[in-house]
């Protein structure tokens, strides 16, 4: 017999980086010119959001997964602010 799933706050909060993630995919494939500081700012707080719900229920592989997407989003953030800035 499969256990009942039960949902906690920390779900809740990974389910919020999940639907970010969604987010600015769709928003990526939607727009023609897409705004990259957006973009990789709603990565960001994805990663955040699910590297908190993982914290709390731990997944290695996932958190590894999560940590290197929110460089890469931090990565392009800053360069997003420094194309700007240029500008």
């Amino acid at each position: 017999m499969i256990p009942a799933m039960t949902i906690d706050h920390a779900d809740i909060i990974g389910f919020g980086g999940s639907l970010l993630f969604i987010t600015a995919f769709l928003y990526a494939n939607a727009v023609k010119d897409m705004d990259k500081l957006l973009f990789n700012a709603l990565n960001l707080v994805g990663a955040v959001l699910l590297l908190y719900s993982l914290w709390v229920h731990p997944n290695v592989a996932a958190a590894f997964l999560e940590i290197s997407w929110a460089c890469i989003a931090l990565f392009g953030l800053v360069s997003a602010v420094r194309t700007r800035r240029k500008a």
